[in-house]
């Protein structure tokens, strides 16, 4: 080796650009750069305390009624994909976010934005898995809105729902209500989603078959809600996956989040995967998941009835709140280390949902 001493005076370790003049991927993706448009672009520009909430679905009060209320907006590539579509992605992620609000999703409005040139079969097929899913889901579609652009504008389908939903007396789910010592519970098994359209996208084959968990989750919030309707808050982990939930939580709360890693439901061929792609599980997206602050003397009543719910079979609890180091996410691993669970900057996989 040489005995060259290197001079690292001034040396700086890069970090990611955060001021940019044009948009990028990343500003999709649920992470950082997505919360940064919102927070210092778009939620000055619009104003108003609802909006302030920042939620799944903003909850407003309409005729002395408590409603939820939600849109999204949906570009999955490809548009079908194991375990669902871009179909019943548009319904069951709108219903979902109502669902985090603890309301039960009544009706949809969808708008498709069709690209000229595609096939009127694919068309009608999404148009039958949104359908499907919204009979199965329990909601109507009760208007809509279809545009066609040009050849070379869009990617065959975009597709945007919005939805509302009543909220139940006494139901107040809310990021703010977290205190220290609430368990932290997941449904079940994280990665599914994120997994299914990357191996799919690439032509990928993990010598198993990984489906999305692609689902409605308003029956299982119903369900743990029957058991107390004093949950402190409910997000279901989509961009950015459980680890964007949690870091959002933690930052609306002050509270700190610590989890035990090797309690977080990760299916082997999920991790074999993300092996294989350098990908943090943790970091991966799902659609019919959801993460959930809990009081600890109902933690255990609740964990119960979510196992006994079919989306809720594999619900695990995999950590707690605390005052120590206020708005961070700590993950303890199975070798007695702890690491910081940051936002991500971005997102691992785009175009997911």
């Amino acid at each position: 080796m040489s005995d060259t001493t290197l001079d690292v005076t001034g040396w700086t370790c890069p970090a990611p650009l955060r001021d940019r003049p044009r948009v990028v991927m990343g500003h999709g993706g649920g992470g950082a750069l997505s919360a940064e448009l919102v927070e210092h672009l778009f939620a000055p520009a619009f104003g108003g305390e609802v909006l302030s909430q920042l939620g799944d679905s903003a909850a407003v009060t309409l005729g002395g009624v408590r409603l939820a209320f939600s849109t999204d907006s949906y570009v999955v590539r490809p548009l079908f994909f194991p375990g669902g579509s871009i179909g019943g992605l548009a319904v069951n992620g709108t219903v979902n976010d109502l669902a985090m609000s603890g309301a039960q999703a009544a009706y949809l409005s969808c708008g498709f934005i069709l690209e000229e040139g595609v096939e009127m079969s694919v068309v009608a097929r999404v148009a039958q898995d949104l359908g499907d899913a919204a009979r199965k889901a329990g909601v109507e579609v009760a208007t809509g809105d279809t545009k066609v652009v040009e050849a070379g504008h869009g990617d065959g389908i975009y597709i945007n729902t919005a939805g509302i939903g009543i909220i139940p007396q006494g139901v107040d789910l809310r990021p703010q209500r977290v205190v220290p010592g609430d368990v932290v519970i997941v449904s079940g098994e994280i990665g599914l989603h994120g997994v299914a359209i990357m191996s799919v996208r690439e032509g990928l084959e993990f010598g198993v078959d990984i489906e999305s968990d692609c689902a409605p989750l308003g029956g299982l919030v119903r369900a743990m809600l029957a058991v107390t309707p004093d949950l402190h808050v409910l997000r279901d982990p989509t961009r950015g996956g459980l680890a964007a939930s949690l870091n959002e939580i933690a930052a609306a709360s002050g509270a700190g989040v610590v989890i035990q890693e090797g309690r977080v439901p990760v299916p082997v061929p999920v991790a074999n995967a993300c092996a294989i792609l350098g990908l943090d599980p943790l970091y991966v997206a799902n659609e019919g998941k959801l993460v959930a602050f809990v009081p600890r003397e109902h933690a255990e009543a609740v964990l119960a009835a979510m196992r006994a719910h079919p989306l809720g079979r594999r619900a695990a609890v995999i950590g707690e709140a605390v005052e120590s180091h206020p708005g961070l996410v700590v993950a303890r691993t199975g070798l007695g280390g702890t690491r910081v669970v940051d936002l991500p900057i971005g997102e691992q996989l785009p175009r997911i949902c």
